[in-house]
């Protein structure tokens, strides 16, 4: 661009200011960036139809429990290669501040569900053996600095035990990692049947069941097979991908995706209001220095452009900073909370969107003065000056 180092110093004619916008501009793509990573992976993955591993949940709400019986009939359903069961415990570590992913599962078959998970031979038989026992992920024992024999004690907020005590105590066994890059090892696993026979209440029940579906069946027969076994019996079931599961897990705490509009809304709303502001005065300020610019030559349509491009500039500068920060954060996200949410993931195409915003946002903003000064009069302009 022949004008590019014009537009350059006329953006920059108040450093302040200009600084102060492009920090907004920054803020406004952070939070675009985080939230259409957390949006992507709601809808990401949702599709039944190209699943491998399925959930299954109470059709009603993710807190009713289901039947531990459920889970031969759901193995012996056409399609279905092998289940297994997991269940939530919400408890924490010494303060509760400290809460992470606690889950009694059944050691073997949830193992053989997650072959991403890899732990020493002798740490999962150890694990096996030992009914007060527990593994957690890399993460976890990284982040409490916990080793292979260490007691650790739970609090629990939900499961109290028949004794009437909340702390739950358990033997660390193994510590397990993920092949998965995009995986998350920021959780625990103890065994159902110990959990299950110390409970004060809810024997015989589990949070949900996940299944493999057999090669080349059809994931959504798989699911409409097994919930219509289970209609109309006092524990329907719903049954959808492991996206969609964790979906409706975060969902308990509100609606985030009306949550995650509004608040976009409401930021690029403002940065509007205030991009739009600094170009406005940067075009009353430069009234004089615009008529000499069409004195020398430039035409309507040169000084219409010269305005907008600096407009779009400061977008693109403060966006992209943005951006750039948001990418870097979400990849640390993506792996803290992979248990909770997977697939937490900035998408090239949110990318592209976030550049048309930038690129639109900064037309938006500078049109009105960009229009002002292209109908600027010489005389008139002079005349102020």
């Amino acid at each position: 661009m022949k004008y590019f180092r014009l537009i350059w110093k006329n953006a920059w004619r108040k450093k302040i200011r200009t600084s102060l916008t492009i920090l907004s501009v920054f803020v406004a793509f952070l939070l675009y960036s985080l939230l259409s990573a957390i949006g992507y992976a709601f809808k990401g993955g949702i599709d039944v139809a190209d699943a491998e591993r399925l959930i299954v949940i109470d059709k009603i709400t993710l807190i009713n429990p289901l039947p531990v019986s459920y889970q031969n009939r759901i193995a012996a359903t056409d399609g279905v290669a092998s289940v297994t069961h997991a269940s939530w415990f919400g408890g924490y570590y010494q303060e509760p501040q400290n809460q992470f992913g606690q889950f009694p599962v059944d050691p073997e078959s949830y193992f053989a569900m997650y072959p991403e998970f890899n732990m020493p031979e002798e740490q999962l038989d150890a694990w096996k053996r030992n009914r007060t026992g527990m593994v957690v992920g890399q993460e976890l024992a990284d982040a409490y600095g916990w080793k292979v024999g260490d007691r650790v004690p739970i609090q629990a907020t939900i499961w109290t035990r028949k004794d009437g005590s909340r702390t739950w105590e358990f033997d660390l066994e193994g510590i397990f990692s993920t092949d998965d890059p995009r995986g998350s090892t920021a959780l625990m696993l103890f065994h159902y049947d110990y959990f299950d026979e110390a409970r004060a209440f809810g024997q015989g029940t589990v949070g949900w069941y996940i299944l493999r579906v057999t090669g080349g069946a059809d994931p959504v027969q798989v699911a409409k097979a097994i919930d219509s076994q289970f209609a109309n019996s006092p524990s329907e079931t719903k049954t959808s991908t492991e996206a969609a599961f964790a979906k409706s897990f975060m969902e308990q705490f509100g609606n985030i995706a009306m949550i995650v509009t509004l608040i976009l809304g409401a930021v690029f709303f403002t940065l509007l209001l205030v991009s739009g502001n600094t170009m406005s005065q940067s075009v009353r300020e430069r009234i004089s220095e615009l008529a000499v610019l069409k004195t020398l030559g430039f035409g309507d349509r040169s000084v219409l452009g010269i305005v907008l491009s600096e407009s779009i500039l400061i977008m693109l500068i403060g966006g992209l900073l943005g951006l750039g920060l948001g990418w870097i954060i979400v990849q640390g996200i993506a792996r803290q909370f992979a248990a909770f949410l997977p697939g937490v993931f900035l998408s090239p195409a949110a990318i592209v969107i976030g550049i048309t915003l930038m690129v639109g946002a900064g037309i938006l903003a500078g049109m009105f003065p960009a229009v002002k000064a292209m109908r600027l009069s010489i005389i008139d302009a002079l005349a102020r000056a």
